[in-house]
């Protein structure tokens, strides 16, 4: 049996729905618990999962915090820590313990860093370089979890996540859809970038992948669909997923960053940008696993369950 950590959350809900779908036996956990939820109470150094791993063969672990605040606080390091590390390994650790064959760990691209330079793509050689507290918390995470596969005989499978999309988004994503919808023109011509992305059924497939594949064990895995478009090309996308047209117009990238610095949205900016594309050659070759939904696909499937956006 499967148990699914963090199964309230967007990635952990369609995970649940894929598992479902292929007739696979899981429990699920969350904080809180719930309908057909396992409640196991916070997630930190301390938390008991005997209960939850009664049975269990297999864990994907989602649960992890990355909220929506400012970086750099030494409170928001702490708790990002208490979760992210101390709750994997004290999680990791337990499931040793109980006999537990192998963990799937979701980590994120962030790990890696930012952004990447043109024709250089993210891949799991890379030397880590995060550069936000979640993307240290997360490396901390990965270090932890291969020390412990090296001391006990569970086995370990890392994914590195870039920014996942589908029904029930929210976040930067969501807001670019919105601006897409309303058909207002916008200055994102002049962007020569590629931004990796994966949508959530895409990623679900290769948790269950990684959850069962001999290969799999002692891995790190990197996720995106087949493609990494620019700014401009996926928000053409996204006009013809939703059945709007919108004109794009010319204007300086470098501008576009200056007025995000001044009004505090460089992150989100940056995001419209640069470039973050991820090479997913060695997660197929080593898995034989391809994306089974093309970015267009995926964008239809996620956007059909989309609201049009209010004036």
């Amino acid at each position: 049996m499967l148990l699914v950590t963090g199964a309230s959350g967007f990635v952990g809900r369609g995970l649940i729905r894929t598992l479902r779908q292929r007739g696979m036996p899981f429990r699920a956990a969350s904080r809180q618990g719930g309908d057909d939820l396992f409640a196991v109470g916070e997630i930190d150094g301390r938390t008991d999962w005997s209960a939850a791993l009664a049975g269990i063969d297999t864990i994907v672990h989602l649960a992890a915090v990355n909220q929506n605040v400012v970086e750099g606080s030494p409170a928001v390091l702490a708790q990002y820590r208490s979760v992210n590390v101390e709750g994997t390994i004290n999680l990791a650790r337990q499931a040793a313990m109980a006999g537990v064959r192998r963990l799937v760990f979701i980590s994120s691209i962030k790990v890696n860093g930012e952004a990447t330079a043109r024709g250089k793509p993210f891949t799991a050689a890379d030397v880590p370089a995060p550069e936000t507290d979640y993307g240290r918390t997360k490396l901390e995470a990965e270090q932890g979890l291969r020390a412990l596969a090296d001391s006990t005989k569970m086995e370990i499978a890392i994914i590195r996540s870039p920014l996942v999309y589908g029904p029930g988004m929210r976040g930067s994503f969501q807001a670019l859809v919105r601006l897409a919808q309303r058909g207002l023109p916008l200055p994102f011509a002049s962007i020569d970038n590629r931004r990796s992305m994966v949508y959530l059924e895409n990623l679900t497939d290769l948790i269950v992948t990684a959850a069962r594949h001999p290969a799999a064990a002692g891995g790190t895995f990197m996720a995106a669909d087949r493609t990494s478009p620019s700014t401009p090309a996926l928000v053409r996308l996204i006009a013809s997923a939703v059945g709007s047209s919108t004109l794009l117009l010319p204007f300086p990238p470098a501008l576009l960053e200056l007025g995000g610095r001044v009004t505090g949205k460089r992150e989100l900016v940056n995001r419209l940008t640069r470039s973050l594309e991820v090479d997913i050659s060695d997660t197929s070759r080593r898995l034989g696993w391809t994306p089974p939904f093309d970015m267009s696909d995926g964008l239809s499937r996620t956007l059909g369950t989309t609201q049009p956006a209010k004036d």
